[in-house]
């Protein structure tokens, strides 16, 4: 009597399949997409931008005009900035305007963010502040140029019949960096109110109601409840603003050139000033590398000190 064997089906025999296999070709497909919409923005920060500054740091070692060939020439032209009058001239300039500009514009931001969070409910009031930002630079320059101006300006116009002498805005020592500072205030107070109601909203309400529930004054709950939690988002505020104000040239450059005499010659501006004004591309370029480093430092101490990667939240 013959017997018969029976056999598995034939999908007994298969192995069974690793279940992280399927996990993991599907997160190797996203990061192929991923790849390929990121593709055209690393192709762009390569062209223009990691490309450049490798080139600007070796012109930095060079004597190059647009007219000739680079010419190495080691570290002259960074032994010849540290003994340069202008270069330290232009770095005192430029540490006056910053100085001025993120103190005012730091406090009215925030008196601002602090108006939007709890008086100014309407989004027409909110969308209002954000107007000058959305203004070209060279248009605010121009504008406030006019309405400043000694002879014309309506500014002064005002001054005048209240009797009092007329103030030349741009064309003074004294006046022309604070005037400076104030233009670009009034162009990006608003932005920043903005980041600063941004951190603001995500505050938790429940903290505010224990803090009433314990009796505690809208003074104490500001300094002791606002501003720790606010932090992180100040640390942000305060670096892009910085880095943003050490860059500052459109203004200069429509109102005063750099001038009355060195008053407003601010870092970018010698640095425009020595590049295609004297063609002096190398010493440019040595300048810009030092601009480069300073700011780099700027921003890692002011996140380390003012401990912008920590919440007060967690």
């Amino acid at each position: 009597m013959t017997t018969l064997t029976k056999h598995p089906p034939a999908a007994a025999h298969k192995a069974p399949q690793r279940p992280g296999r399927g996990r993991r070709m599907a997160k190797l497909r996203d990061v192929r997409i991923a790849l390929l919409f990121i593709l055209p923005a690393m192709i762009g920060l390569v062209a223009f931008c990691l490309v450049p500054t490798i080139r600007g740091v070796y012109l930095s070692f060079t004597e190059y005009s647009i007219l000739g060939e680079p010419e190495w020439i080691g570290v002259d032209n960074y032994t010849a900035i540290f003994q340069d009058e202008l270069f330290w001239n232009a770095m005192a300039v430029t540490l006056q305007y910053v100085g001025i500009n993120i103190g005012l514009q730091t406090v009215i931001a925030l008196g601002l963010a602090l108006l939007m969070h709890r008086v100014a409910k309407s989004t027409f009031v909110r969308g209002a502040l954000l107007l000058p930002f959305f203004v070209a630079n060279v248009v605010v320059a121009l504008l406030w140029f006019w309405m400043l101006d000694y002879q014309l300006g309506i500014v002064n116009e005002i001054i005048s019949w209240l009797g009092l002498p007329r103030i030349a805005f741009f064309g003074s020592e004294q006046w022309a960096i604070p005037t400076i500072a104030f233009v670009n205030v009034w162009k990006h107070m608003g932005y920043t109110a903005l980041l600063i109601f941004a951190g603001l909203q995500a505050i938790p309400h429940h903290v505010y109601e224990v803090a009433s529930l314990d009796g505690a004054s809208h003074t104490r709950t500001f300094w002791s409840i606002t501003m720790p939690l606010l932090r992180p988002v100040l640390a942000l505020v305060m670096v892009v603003s910085v880095i943003g104000s050490f860059q500052v040239f459109d203004t200069v450059s429509i109102t005063t050139g750099g001038g009355p005499i060195n008053a407003t010659r601010v870092i970018q501006m010698y640095i425009y000033q020595k590049a295609f004004g004297e063609s002096d591309f190398g010493y440019a370029s040595a300048l810009s590398v030092i601009l480069f480093v300073i700011l780099a430092l700027v921003a890692f101490i002011q996140m380390k000190f003012l401990k912008g990667n920590e919440s007060d939240l967690d």
